[in-house]
């Protein structure tokens, strides 16, 4: 099994940190193996080969954090995120481990494009910055065992977290010193990751990403529903204005007619109305 090294990942960060151009990429994993003489370096096109997921909760969650990450930083190239996709880090085996890829994973300064699989030698030594499991009754034990423990010993990925969608737990570590110490929630319980300038945080029963402002990342179709929500609102807005319009139209036309009547009725009775 071959060790990946980190270098000078940056666990100090906080709020209102985040990705700031060229730092992006320091502190970032990567991956400096001890390569044998003899090894047979494995295909590097390799597929993914993951189980489906065990519920379409499951799918959906996942394909939501994925949705809101990429259109948050949909001007950037530089970064990879998937879910439930197999990492390859194992230089003489394909499939030397026994448990499956991330739900959710983010790599940092990469080239950001399609891919079958991550595959660590193929990508010059990169390895998750950010990795989030969500728990289930036949994962749990695993996902706060044995993962946790490759996470942090051998993939020696900077941010561990884990969701359970029963109970709501939701839990963070960050790496220090080659450690995960756990990450304090704030008041709102949400879990700060300084990987990706973003929060954590339960909302309406989903994992989501929330801006360091407090605001909860969309999706596109979340995006374009608000767009139609406020289309929808500001021609309300317009209607009702133009509705007030033409009742003051109506009102003014009412009143000088009313004056024109009763100037009459002045004339009609010798007076001037204009005395």
């Amino acid at each position: 099994m071959v060790t990946a090294v980190p270098l000078g990942c940056d666990e100090k960060q906080r709020p209102g940190g985040g990705y700031n151009g060229a730092s992006a990429t320091e502190g970032l994993p990567v991956y400096q193996p001890q390569v044998p003489a003899d090894v047979v370096w494995p295909p590097t096109d390799l597929w993914s080969d993951e189980p489906p997921m065990e519920s379409d909760w499951h799918r959906k969650q996942m394909q939501l954090l994925i949705d809101a990450l990429e259109s948050q930083w949909h001007d950037r190239q530089d970064f990879y995120c998937s879910g439930n996709l197999t990492v390859y880090y194992s230089l003489t085996q394909c499939k030397s481990e026994d448990f499956r890829g991330p739900d959710f994973f983010v790599v940092l300064g990469c080239e950001r494009r399609e891919r079958r699989s991550w595959t660590v030698w193929e990508e010059g030594g990169r390895l998750p910055n950010v990795i989030v499991e969500i728990l289930s009754d036949s994962t749990a034990e695993i996902d706060r065992g044995l993962k946790k423990q490759i996470y942090q010993d051998v993939l020696r990925v900077p941010e561990y977290f884990w969701f359970d969608p029963q109970s709501g737990e939701l839990c963070g570590f960050h790496l220090i010193e080659g450690r995960y110490e756990p990450l304090e929630a704030n008041e709102q319980g949400w879990l700060w990751s300084a990987q990706l300038g973003l929060y954590f945080g339960v909302e309406a029963g989903r994992l989501r990403l929330i801006s360091g402002e407090g605001a909860v990342i969309p999706t596109p179709a979340e995006r374009a529903q608000q767009e139609r929500e406020r289309a929808e609102a500001a021609e309300r807005q317009a209607q009702a204005e133009s509705l007030r319009a033409e009742q003051e139209k109506q009102r003014a036309e009412q009143a000088e007619a009313q004056a024109q009547r009763l100037a009459e009725r002045l004339r009609a009775l010798g007076i001037d109305p204009q005395t």
